[in-house]
């Protein structure tokens, strides 16, 4: 029987990790060659929040020549967060910072972009959910702030394609992260010249985006033996979605990390006024699939929490907010205030003041607040996705590191009323891993895929035990539609 290796190097924003895959011809096993964490820096000139590439670059090396000595690999592939990019100039030096998409550099953005080309045409054009730290606009916050910048550039690479071609030399842009971007036309499914020009960026910076599953090039080890490079779904999600054995279309995923990203696949856009209105998002699956999502804050409010606390196990603060008493304190994750305040804390008890709730004090109540918002969040988007599909969603598929959290799956099924199925975790790592696969020719296509998946790994089901009180889903409905 033959054994096929390779790595999928799966890069959250918060932490990365380098991941052997191993498929004997029937299953699939992961063994994880190295995991680290890489903070934001606030660079001292600009102010800018920025992330680290050369430390997470250094790691990902590391975590790929300690893979190469357990078992020789066939390919690697980068998959990571969406919007953020690199600018890189003729000689392939960094020009500018990495910005991060949490950065306030793009406050006021979408305002302005929009005053030269109305909302409605750019969700015409892109399908994607308007947030405003797409790239759209932190390429228009940069080519007002720092023109310099873009003068200068060559080359535009999203992040897993500035690791690519740190790794093998390739100039390219993968779909599924392009369209993350807020920049790809949704009928071309190509960059689309009027929003770059809007946003400052010449085309000649940016490739025609390539299918997942594309060779680009080859690594070579100190050793001196090469390995393919293949580009995944190299957007976290759509590689986490690549490998979800989804059955039917009124199954819903919804990939729970730092971002909690809840939707359904399709194979067509739903990018109609109605979708609009309900800000859904279509960006680019694997397979010409498209994930037609909604973006939600997800455990990012618990990771801030547990900081703000001395950071307590993950089980401590599961069990502090079991402990506490349910329903009694709700906000809307998706408010802007949440996005990266100085605490996190006095944030959550200034929105719960604003709405006379009672302020959370404890580390319990603070959880409790977020993941009872969290599970309504996830009932209010089911609702929107079931109004722009015209279907019923009857079942939900979490995963990612997110549905390890027991009380958020079971919350989950309370609020939106439906079974859950939890797992596998390292859905990112798993699609990531089977792109590759399919290129190599270890299997045949997406469906072998989710089906060796589903065969090498077990889940948990959850189902309905508790009803959401009338006057928590009516507070949290007010509380959102206020936002809207």
């Amino acid at each position: 029987m033959t054994v096929s290796t390779c790595a999928a190097i799966d890069l959250g924003a918060a932490s990365g990790r380098v991941v052997v895959a191993i498929f004997d011809g029937d299953r699939i096993s992961l063994e994880e060659a190295v995991r680290f964490e890489h903070p934001l820096l606030k660079d001292p000139v600009t102010g800018y929040q920025h992330w680290d590439v050369d430390h997470i670059e250094s790691q990902v090396r590391a975590g790929i020549e300690s893979a190469e000595r357990s078992a020789p690999l066939e390919s690697v592939g980068v998959d990571t967060w969406g919007v953020d990019y690199v600018l890189v100039d003729g000689q392939g030096k960094r020009v500018g910072l990495p910005v991060s998409y949490r950065d306030e550099r793009t406050s006021g953005m979408i305002e302005e972009v929009t005053s030269k080309i109305p909302a409605a045409e750019i969700y015409r054009r892109t399908g994607i959910q308007f947030q405003r730290f797409n790239t759209l606009y932190q390429l228009a916050a940069c080519s007002r702030k720092n023109p310099e910048w873009i003068e200068k550039a060559r080359h535009l690479l999203l992040l897993p394609d500035y690791f690519h071609y740190r790794l093998c030399g390739a100039i390219s842009n993968e779909y599924t992260e392009a369209t993350t971007s807020q920049l790809v036309n949704l009928e071309t499914r190509d960059w689309d010249e009027k929003l770059l020009a809007v946003a400052g960026v010449p085309r000649g910076l940016l490739t025609t985006p390539v299918e997942p599953g594309t060779l680009l090039g080859e690594s070579q080890f100190r050793s001196g033996r090469k390995v393919k490079v293949v580009a995944p779904g190299t957007h976290d999600t759509a590689s986490a979605v690549a490998a979800i054995p989804l059955r039917g279309p009124q199954e819903a995923f919804l990939s729970s990390g730092t971002w909690s990203l809840m939707g359904i696949e399709s194979e067509v856009p739903f990018a109609d006024a109605k979708a609009s209105r309900l800000n859904i998002s279509n960006e680019g699956g694997v397979a010409r699939r498209y994930r037609v999502l909604k973006n939600i804050v997800g455990l990012y409010l618990l990771q801030r929490i547990r900081q703000e606390f001395e950071n307590p196990s993950h089980p401590a603060v599961v069990e502090a907010a079991r402990a506490s008493p349910a329903w009694r304190s709700l906000i809307n994750p998706e408010d802007t205030e949440l996005m990266n305040p100085p605490s996190m804390r006095e944030a959550i008890r200034a929105l719960c003041a604003r709405t006379g709730q009672p302020e959370p004090h404890d580390l319990g109540s603070f959880a409790r607040c977020a993941l009872d918002s969290l599970a309504l969040s996830y009932r209010r988007v089911k609702g929107d996705l079931e109004a722009v599909s015209g279907r019923r969603i009857t079942r939900i598929r979490i995963v990612g590191g997110g549905s390890q959290n027991t009380l958020l799956n079971q919350l989950a099924a309370d609020a939106c009323e439906v079974p859950v199925t939890a797992g596998p975790v390292e859905t990112s790592s798993l699609g990531n891993a089977c792109v590759q696969l399919i290129a190599l020719g270890a299997l045949d296509s997406l469906a072998d895929a989710r089906a060796l998946v589903e065969r090498s790994f077990a889940v948990e089901e959850y189902h309905p035990a508790g009803k959401v009180p009338e006057s928590a889903l009516a507070l949290f409905q007010a509380i959102a539609q206020a936002r809207r």
